[in-house]
C-alpha cells in the first residue's frame, strides 16, 4: 500500500492538494451555517429588525451554495484522480502479470491474479476516491464541529468531547481485528474464482460425464467459506455504527441535560442550544463517515497488499551475460546453427526431476520428433527452449548461444509455437492469425494454406463471417490445430515448435501439412512433439522419452531396431511387426527416407506407398479382408478417391485438390 500511495499517486499530489483546499473551504462553509442560526436566533430575532433576518438569511444561502458548489468540483477532482490513478495501476499489473514466468504465475495462481486485477484494483479504487471526498471531510467537520461548540459553549462541548476517547479506542479495536478477516476473505474469493473458472471451462466435460450435482456440492462448499468470510468480517465492522451512535447519543443527553440547566439559570441561550444540536449531528455524521472509511481501508489495505506482492515479485529468469555464462561457447559451437541440449536437467518442485541429463543436437533446417507416454516431459522440453522456465543444469543452446543469453523478447521472436492446449480468441480469423504482428495478409493468406486451413476458412467467411467465438467455440478440434498451425508458420520462424499440433487432424491432411513444412520451411529447424508415430517417422531425428529420461534417439529405421519402447509403440499403432525395408506394407524396392516409403514402383491408388508384397489389413489394425485402396473409402482400384495420374506431369492428383504425393 506504501508503494502506492508514494509512487502512483504522486503525480496527482497537485491536484490531490487543490482538491483538498476546495474541500476544505466547502466544509468550513457547512461549518458556518449553524453559526449563523446560532446568531440569527439569540441576537437579530430579539431585535425585530426585517431586514437583517433577511440578510443574514441572505448569507446562510449563500453560505449553503458555496457548500454544494464547492464539494462537487472537489469530488469530481477526486474520481478523476482515482479512476486515472487506478488506470496505471491497473496497467502496470497486467503488464507485469505477462512478464511472470511460469514457475511464478503458478505460484500466484491464474484465479488470483485475475482477482488482484479486477476486485483488488477495485477495492483501491474506492479507497483512492473515498479518501479524497469522505476522508478530507469527514475530519475537517469533526474537527471544526468541535472547534465551534467550544467556541458557543466550552461547558456544553467538554460533556461531548468526554465520548471522544471511548470512540477512538472502538475503532481501533475494530479495525485491527477486520483487516486480517477482509485478506482472509480475498484469500476465499480466488478460491470461488478458481472453481467457477474451471467449472466454465469445462462444463460439456461435466454435462457429459452427468457431474452436475457433484460439481454444484463443491461450488455449494466454496461458495458457503466466501459467505462465512465476508460474514465474519461484515459482522465485525458492523460492530462500529450502532457502536458510535449510542455513545454519541449518551453524549448528546448529556449535553441536552446541562444545556437545561445552564439554559435556565440564564447562563446559556436557545440559540446556542440549537446550533450545538445542529453541530452535534455534523459530528455524529462525521463520526459515521469515518467509519466507513475504516471498512473501506481495511479493504484496500489488504488489497494494496496483494496488488505489491506482484509488482515487487523480481523476475526470477535474469539475462545472463556472455562474461557471466557459466560455461562460455567454444567456437565450433558458435559456428553450429541449430538446436543444442548439454546434460539438461530440470524440475518443477526442485525435489524430482521431470527432464534428467538430455543431451543432443539438431542442426539447421532438421526437424526433431519427440515422442513419449504422456507426463514423460515432452511438453516441459519446448518449455525449456523457448525459456518459459529455466534449467536446474546443464544448458541449452540457441545457434551457439545459451538461451539466457537472449533477451526474452529477441529468443521468442525466433519461435513459432503451437501448444498443447492453446487458444483461438474471439476475433476474427486473419487477427488469430496476426496476434499483433506486422504481417500483411498475403503472410496470413499463405500461413492458412500452407496449414491446410484455407479451404475451410473460405467457406466460414462465405457462411458466417470470420469472426471466432472464445476459444474457437465455433470451429471442430481439427480446424482450431489449423489456425494455431497457421499462426505458427505466419512469420516464417526460424524455428518452429509443433507440440501435440497434429492429434485431431486425419491422417491425410498431416501428410499433406508435414509435405508443406518440407517444401516452404527448409531452412527452419521445427520440434513436433506428436503421440502418433506418422507424425514423425519422417523426421530427421527422434527423440523417445520415458519419465523424463531419453531412452532413445535416432531416425525410424534406427529406433525399431535399437529401442523396445519406440518398438512397442509402433506395434500399438499399426498392428504389426517391423520388418526392416517393410515397414507399412513397403515392398522389396522400399526407399527409406522417401516419404511414406513411396518408391519406384508406386502403384496410383495405393496411399503410403504401398508396395507390392503389402499385406492387406496390417495398417491401423484392419482385418484381413482389407482391399488395397479402399482406405477413405476408396474403390477396388484406388480411382474412386480420384488418384489419377496427371499426363506428363509425374503427380497424383487428389479430390480436394492438394497433391498426394510427388515422385
Amino acid at each position: 500500500m506504501k508503494k502506492i500511495i508514494s509512487i502512483y499517486l504522486k503525480p496527482y499530489y497537485g491536484r490531490m492538494g487543490m482538491g483538498f483546499a476546495i474541500k476544505f473551504i466547502g466544509s468550513v462553509m457547512d461549518l458556518c451555517i449553524p453559526w449563523v442560526l446560532a446568531y440569527v436566533i439569540d441576537n437579530v430575532i430579539p431585535a425585530g429588525s426585517l431586514k437583517q433576518i433577511y440578510l443574514w438569511g441572505g448569507v446562510m444561502v449563500y453560505c449553503s451554495l458555496l457548500a454544494v458548489a464547492f464539494n462537487i468540483i472537489a469530488n469530481r477532482m477526486a474520481s478523476r484522480v482515482a479512476s486515472e490513478a487506478t488506470q496505471i495501476i491497473r496497467h502496470d499489473l497486467f503488464a507485469r502479470t505477462m512478464y511472470l514466468s511460469d514457475r511464478q504465475t503458478d505460484s500466484f495462481t491464474k484465479p488470483s491474479l485475475i482477482s488482484r486485477l479486477t476486485t483488488d484494483t477495485y477495492n483501491v479504487n474506492q479507497m483512492i476516491g473515498r479518501i479524497q471526498r469522505l476522508g478530507v471531510r469527514a475530519p475537517i467537520l469533526l474537527v471544526g464541529g468541535i472547534i465551534f461548540t467550544m467556541a458557543l459553549d466550552p461547558v456544553l462541548a467538554s460533556v461531548l468531547l468526554l465520548v471522544m476517547p471511548i470512540l477512538a479506542f472502538v475503532m481501533t479495536a475494530v479495525s485491527r481485528k477486520g483487516m486480517p478477516l477482509y485478506r482472509k476473505l480475498q484469500e476465499a474469493a480466488d478460491k470461488f474464482v478458481c472453481l467457477v473458472r474451471e467449472d466454465i471451462a469445462g462444463i460439456r466435460v461435466i454435462k457429459a460425464l452427468s457431474k452436475m450435482d457433484y460439481e454444484k456440492n463443491k461450488f455449494d462448499g466454496v461458495n458457503q467459506m466466501v459467505i462465512t468470510c465476508e460474514r465474519n468480517a461484515e459482522q465485525t465492522m458492523a460492530v462500529l455504527n450502532p457502536a458510535m451512535n449510542m455513545l454519541l447519543n449518551l453524549g448528546l443527553v448529556g449535553v441536552i441535560l446541562a444545556g437545561a440547566y445552564r439554559v435556565n439559570a440564564g447562563t446559556s441561550e436557545v440559540g446556542k442550544i440549537l446550533a450545538f444540536m445542529t453541530y452535534f449531528t455534523i459530528i455524529l455524521n462525521a463520526m459515521m463517515s469515518i467509519s466507513r472509511m475504516f471498512v473501506i481501508i481495511n479493504k484496500a489495505v489488504a488489497s494494496g497488499a496483494r496488488i505489491q506482492q506482484v509488482l515487487d515479485c523480481e523476475d526470477d529468469m535474469v539475462t545472463v551475460t556472455e562474461g557471466m555464462k557459466a560455461a562460455s561457447v567454444n567456437e565450433t559451437e558458435a559456428g553450429n546453427k541449430g538446436i543444442v541440449f548439454d546434460r539438461v536437467t530440470f524440475s518443477y518442485n526442485k525435489t524430482e526431476a521431470n527432464l534428467k541429463n538430455l543431451s543432443f543436437s539438431v542442426k539447421k533446417g532438421e526437424m526433431l520428433g519427440v515422442i513419449g507416454a504422456t507426463g514423460s516431459g515432452k511438453t516441459t522440453l519446448a518449455a525449456l527452449l523457448m525459456r518459459l522456465v529455466d534449467v536446474d543444469e546443464g544448458r541449452i543452446l540457441i545457434d551457439g548461444r545459451d538461451v539466457r543469453s537472449f533477451e526474452k523478447k529477441e529468443l521468442r521472436e525466433k519461435f513459432g509455437v503451437v501448444f498443447q492446449n492453446d487458444t483461438i480468441f474471439e476475433d476474427s480469423i486473419f487477427e488469430n492469425v496476426r496476434m499483433g504482428r506486422k504481417l500483411n495478409e498475403e503472410d496470413i493468406e499463405k500461413a492458412l494454406v500452407y496449414a491446410q486451413a484455407d479451404e475451410f476458412t473460405r467457406e466460414k467467411e462465405q457462411s458466417e463471417g470470420a469472426m471466432l467465438d472464445i476459444k474457437g467455440a465455433n470451429l471442430s478440434g481439427g480446424q482450431k490445430q489449423r489456425i494455431l498451425i497457421a499462426r505458427a508458420l505466419a512469420a516464417h520462424p526460424d524455428f518452429l515448435v509443433l507440440d501435440d499440433s497434429s492429434s485431431a487432424l486425419d491422417y491425410r491432411t498431416d501428410s499433406r501439412l508435414r509435405r508443406q513444412l518440407k517444401e516452404h520451411f527448409r531452412d527452419t529447424t521445427t520440434i513436433m512433439i506428436a503421440q502418433r508415430i506418422s507424425s514423425v517417422m519422417h523426421a530427421d531425428h527422434i527423440l523417445v522419452l520415458e519419465d523424463g529420461e531419453m531412452i532413445g534417439y535416432g531416425t525410424h529405421e534406427e529406433l525399431m531396431e535399437s529401442c523396445e519402447i519406440y518398438q512397442e509403440i509402433s506395434r500399438s499403432q499399426t498392428g504389426a511387426e517391423y520388418k526392416s525395408g517393410a515397414e507399412y506394407g513397403a515392398g522389396a524396392d522400399y526407399k527409406p527416407g522417401v516419404e511414406y516409403g513411396v518408391g519406384a514402383d508406386y502403384k496410383p491408388g495405393v496411399e503410403y506407398g504401398v508396395g507390392a508384397d503389402y499385406k492387406p489389413g496390417m495398417e491401423y489394425g484392419a482385418g484381413a479382408e482389407h482391399r488395397l485402396g479402399e482406405e477413405y473409402g476408396h474403390g477396388e482400384e484406388g480411382e474412386r478417391g480420384g488418384y489419377e495420374k496427371r499426363k506428363g506431369e509425374g503427380r497424383y492428383a487428389d479430390p480436394s485438390g492438394g497433391l498426394s504425393a510427388s515422385l
